[in-house]
């Protein structure tokens, strides 16, 4: 966090453009302001320095200020470009200060700014911790949303929501799986949909044992009947059909698809059925990594440019839980070389973790910023398909971000100047959120879930405050 942001309080953040809007600044802990009057001025960053074009007015305003018996000083202004604006603060001929707030338009406003994993690992598969730990672990690292995507096992996900049944948090859990179904080498990620796309073939639900293993102290029998199922409502589900009966459909998909030499045939029809068949769960079906280095490529590079070019996904995951550039950079190449040609999907990052940890240095490798009018299930998998959304490369220090590149300008004021305070409350929550599964006594839980409900109710306030909509 920057000692901009430390030192000074400018709300709102985000403004309305063309909306008459009223813009506070607040002394966080340092000098106050003096009863002098104040000059402010406000610039448009799109617009270039008035120094270089003092002929360019659009987007530039200034004020004389006093600051109120409270100590803050306010302008009012329609901020009439969608633009990040510097607020530069003077007392005579000195400048105290430089802030920012951005302006978007219409469809912008009223959606709110999230960041989410939609692809990552608990102990039910091949990562290493229990489903609710990875969840509240992820929130302690700022994430507002996220699914987890076991292999082959839609159950973790129900499992993670299970555990905080009795909580009123701010993290919103949505269930979701790796799809990897027969004879398909490609990777797939279920994000949302309402049931298993894995278990709509026979066989393929977890055997007895490992469901038994699931009981464990605090989690009963009872409790596992609830959550070890392959649906959030088993009256959603269509009938199970046979392997044989899978590769029957599949072949007799693939003969109304027009696939040309060269593309393996069963394997993209295999991926066009599992794409619809999440659509058909009311899910978002996620093409994964195709550039991640299994033994080489995961899937040869021709079939890459077909799916790429046909798109049967809802979006592509151009970021994923890989430190070399082989995969994030050959992926962002080919998303924008696509743009090139005229083909424009959606785009995700995802971290594709395999643990949990603090020290976890995927925790960050690649997230997604959904603008979203709620966070929830349906509003975020609509935000994501409407292309409101903006992958976030996490391997250097500094984020690279990678999408529209109006969304990619405004996402970055975000993490710059709206992130950081929103992630200090999301740290406390996610510890919180451990704590209350290691509890003990339902005395223990009853606090941490009080405290819990309180940093949800303190992030729906730095939310009204910085969002002027």
């Amino acid at each position: 966090m920057n000692d901009i942001i430390n030192n000074y309080d400018v709300y709102p953040k985000v403004v309305k453009t063309n909306v008459a809007t009223t813009v506070h600044v607040k002394p966080r802990g340092v000098r106050p302001f003096n009863l002098n009057e104040y000059r402010i001025t406000v610039s448009a960053l799109s617009e270039g320095g008035t120094y270089m074009y003092p002929h360019r007015t659009v987007g530039n305003a200034e004020f004389t200020v006093s600051p109120d018996s409270n100590g803050i000083l306010s302008f009012t202004y329609d901020f009439p470009l969608e633009s990040q604006y510097f607020i530069r603060i003077f007392n005579g001929n000195s400048r105290l200060l430089q802030h920012s707030v951005y302006a978007v338009n219409e469809d912008l406003a009223g959606r709110y700014p999230r960041i989410g994993d939609l692809h990552l690992h608990s102990c039910r598969s091949d990562g290493r911790e229990l489903p609710e730990m990875v969840a509240a672990n992820y929130r302690e690292f700022g994430y507002d949303f996220l699914a987890l995507t076991d292999h082959h096992r839609y159950y973790p996900s129900l499992e993670a929501m299970y555990a905080y049944k009795d909580v009123d948090h701010a993290l919103t859990m949505v269930p979701g799986e790796e799809v990897q179904m027969s004879w398909n080498q490609v990777h797939i990620i279920n994000f949302g949909g309402k049931y298993s796309i894995n278990s709509l073939i026979k066989d393929t639900m977890p055997h007895k044992d490992e469901i038994d293993n699931l009981v464990r102290p605090g989690v009963t029998k009872e409790d596992v009947a609830k959550f070890a199922l392959r649906a959030v409502d088993e009256s959603d589900c269509p009938p199970q059909i046979t392997h044989d009966e899978f590769r029957d459909q599949v072949n007799a998909l693939a003969e109304t698809l027009d696939i040309p030499e060269g593309i393996e045939k069963f394997m993209y029809a295999a991926c066009v059925w599992e794409f619809d068949q999440i659509r058909a769960a009311d899910g978002l079906g996620i093409f994964a990594h195709p550039y991640w280095i299994a033994d080489m490529f995961h899937i040869p590079e021709s079939f890459t440019d077909y799916m790429l070019e046909k798109h049967p996904f809802d979006a592509f995951e151009v970021l994923g839980g890989e430190h070399y550039y082989e995969q994030n950079g050959f992926q962002t190449a080919k998303y924008y070389n696509d743009l090139r040609l005229g083909r424009d999907y959606p785009v995700v990052g995802s971290t594709d973790s395999h643990s949990s940890y603090s020290t976890n240095c995927n925790a960050y490798v690649a997230r997604t910023m959904v603008f979203t009018p709620a966070n929830e299930r349906k509003a975020l998998i609509n935000s994501i398909k409407e292309k409101y959304s903006v992958a976030i490369d996490g391997i250097l220090a500094e984020p690279r971000l990678v999408g529209d590149f109006r969304l990619i300008k405004y996402a970055w004021f975000l993490l710059e100047n709206y992130f950081p305070l929103h992630d200090k409350i999301a740290r406390e929550d996610g510890r919180l959120m451990a704590e209350y599964c290691l509890a003990q006594t339902p005395d223990e839980k009853a606090y941490y879930a009080r405290r819990i409900a309180e940093c949800k109710s303190e992030m729906k306030h730095l939310e009204d405050k910085y969002f002027a909509f």
